[in-house]
């Protein structure tokens, strides 16, 4: 181990490279760009990713960025494919094959054989002047000046370009798809960012006990209630109307004023907080969240349309969501 080199230097250097050889795909974007999106957006047929080496780890990650964006995608290694996995591609399939040099001999064997089934194919290439750019149907120029590691070996700017070339295509095809939030959490029902979009309060406060009492309740049952239902709270209601709420962080601010002279006797609408805060259950997960941190609470009272009383939704149910 070479003690002596800075690495905070070369990791600096390393984001410095990468970035400015990002910056220079600007002026390579043109007509071939635009018509490879346009060609992609009219398919009938998937787009298939294939490459080698480091480019097809680039290619697998294309292809799930595509799907999850709504343009269906498979990802077929060059090397797999000469071996019997041309059998995937389709007859309105077009192809995105991913190279540095563009001239590895799986590439010069599967080329030929893809434009015989009569498929388009789109070259991201670093070499305008390599056999994949100029027996390809479109050519997105991925050059960059050099690698990021001191031998010029390792890929490292050039995969991070094939990589933004393809996030390229992808928000370009998501635009004119007019891709919603909403579409998003319909490809990513099982992760954080779905249920952020997609989860509602309903779909949560239904798996909790339903603590209530009614205003003229004493004190100790309110206690009792609380205790019970192990939600920190209880709804106060007038028939099926919330009229207030009694939270446990309302009790020991009561204990904390009178510890020596508590009437537990008294009624629940002399402790009671009125109007307290409430969420419709047709309400996303993620809007019940936004409540409890913008008033410092960690439970809603859930309400229909109506204003009847239906439950509580508290933070612990976000949290075991992954909402937060």
């Amino acid at each position: 181990m070479n003690a002596k080199i800075d690495i905070k230097n070369v990791i600096q250097n390393t984001i410095s490279q990468e970035s400015e050889a990002i910056k220079k795909l600007i002026d390579f974007v043109n007509e071939d760009f635009i018509n490879a999106v346009l060609h992609i957006f009219s398919s009938k047929g998937r787009t298939i990713i294939t490459g080698i080496g480091k480019s097809a780890k680039i290619g697998e990650k294309i292809a799930a960025t595509l799907n999850s964006t709504g343009t269906p995608s498979l990802f077929m290694h060059a090397a797999e494919a000469i071996h019997g996995d041309l059998g995937m591609i389709q007859p309105q399939d077009i192809v995105i094959c991913i190279s540095k040099s563009g001239n590895t001999p799986e590439i010069k064997v599967l080329l030929p054989l893809i434009h015989a089934f009569g498929n388009t194919v789109i070259a991201i290439c670093g070499d305008k002047e390599s056999y994949l750019a100029k027996n390809s149907n479109f050519f997105l120029n991925c050059y960059v000046d050099k690698e990021a590691d001191p031998n010029n070996l390792a890929p490292t700017c050039s995969t991070t370009a094939q990589l933004v070339i393809g996030d390229a295509l992808a928000v370009a095809l998501l635009k004119m798809r007019g891709f919603s939030s909403h579409d998003f959490a319909k490809y990513h029902p099982g992760g954080s960012l779905g249920k952020r979009l997609y989860l509602r309060v309903r779909d949560l406060y239904k798996n909790n006990e339903k603590p209530w009492i009614d205003s003229k309740t004493p004190l100790k049952d309110a206690l009792l209630e609380i205790s019970a239902k192990r939600l920190g709270c209880t709804a106060v209601i007038d028939g099926s109307k919330v009229v207030g709420i009694i939270t446990d962080g309302d009790l020991r601010r009561l204990l904390g004023r009178n510890c020596q002279q508590i009437d537990f006797s008294i009624s629940a609408d002399n402790i009671m907080t009125r109007n307290p805060k409430t969420i419709h259950e047709d309400c996303f997960a993620v809007q019940a969240l936004n409540i409890m941190r913008e008033n410092q609470i960690t439970q809603l009272l859930v309400t229909d349309s109506d204003k009847n009383y239906l439950g509580v939704v508290h933070l612990h149910d976000l949290l075991q969501q992954g909402i937060i």
